[in-house]
């Protein structure tokens, strides 16, 4: 197989075709469950299914155990949602990534997002060795090399069909130094990424400074950037991912918009307070996708709902992208391999 095999695709992916048409991209979100339960995973496909190009899968998210992103990404797509399967450094040797990269392209997976993983102490298994064989740069490079010089990270040739990914990364891009996260984007990018997800942005003119200095630097040229972003769920939570959550940067404004959603409701009346939360999230949510489209280099958004799917759909039409356009389509040959 080749790229010429797939009219000049690397991958074919719903989520690259609809990118290389210029088309303003959605992506969302799908925890997988802490058991084997594969109705968890119908369930919220149907609802991301027809609300976003393409979900990612989380991969033992915040080091917790949970059914693997290849196994949840195969029933999301039987259900017709086309998935983004996280692969963590974490977890795996070089040898065992390999080897399930082969198996999710075969079981018809086309996007992976290369991930260094949360630490193992943050989850359920705070003893647990990790592994880091790879970091996440060595990680792309190494999915990228499977595609494009079809040879495992050893050398060594893939005798038939390689596995032809379209390779994803993350970025925050309010880490420290903040000044340096653009060059580290680029080193991403140089290693192989095709596309970026960005961690939850909720301060947008931060981000348009970021994005002032990626644009200097040429990158948003080289790769789709799809910008991070998430309905609050309470005052409490957007206060905790201001206050103690690393290289988050919540604005007091959201936090006191949160606040005064309530303003009026009995403090009793507990499910009334949560709807009016809910709802001023979503609607902040909205607005902040709408301030990223404005953007220049903003290729889509990625929204994470972090176990809240049924606000997704809500959030995407308030944005007004929807319906979402139909990518085009593949040659014949190759249309029933990748989700669409």
């Amino acid at each position: 197989m080749s790229e010429g095999h797939l009219n000049g695709y690397k991958s074919g992916s719903r989520l690259e075709r609809i990118l290389r048409a210029g088309h303003f991209a959605v992506t969302g979100e799908l925890g997988p469950p802490q058991n084997a339960d594969p109705d968890v995973i119908r369930k919220k496909a149907q609802l991301l299914k027809g609300a976003c190009d393409a979900a990612n899968i989380t991969d033992n998210q915040t080091a917790i155990v949970r059914m693997s992103s290849i196994g949840a990404g195969t029933i999301a797509y039987q259900e017709g949602l086309e998935p983004i399967i996280q692969m963590t450094c974490r977890d795996r040797n070089r040898l065992a990534i390999q080897s399930d990269l082969l198996g999710a392209y075969a079981l018809g997976m086309r996007n992976v997002l290369c991930l260094t993983g949360d630490h193992q102490s943050f989850g359920n298994h705070p003893g647990a060795k990790n592994v880091h064989d790879l970091d996440s740069m060595g990680l792309i490079g190494m999915v990228k090399g499977l595609r494009d010089q079809r040879c495992f990270q050893c050398g060594d040739e893939i005798k038939g069909i390689e596995p032809r990914f379209f390779v994803g990364a993350a970025e925050n891009p309010f880490g420290d130094p903040f000044d340096w996260r653009p060059h580290r984007l680029a080193k991403k990018v140089a290693a192989g990424a095709d596309f970026i997800q960005t961690q939850l942005i909720y301060n947008m003119e931060r981000f348009a400074d970021f994005m002032d200095k990626v644009r200097k630097l040429g990158v948003h040229e080289k790769v789709y950037i799809l910008a991070g972003i998430g309905p609050l769920k309470s005052p409490g939570m957007a206060k905790y991912m201001a206050n103690e959550v690393p290289g988050m940067d919540v604005p007091k404004m959201y936090i006191d918009r949160m606040e005064e959603a309530a303003a009026g409701i009995d403090k009793e009346d507990k499910k009334a307070r949560a709807a009016a939360w809910r709802r001023e999230g979503i609607q902040v949510a909205i607005e902040l996708i709408q301030q990223a489209r404005q953007i220049e280099g903003v290729a889509g958004a990625h929204v994470m709902a972090i176990e809240w799917e049924e606000a997704v759909k809500t959030i995407v039409e308030g944005a007004g992208l929807l319906p979402r356009p139909e990518p085009t389509p593949l040659p014949a040959a190759d249309a029933a391999a990748p989700a669409s």
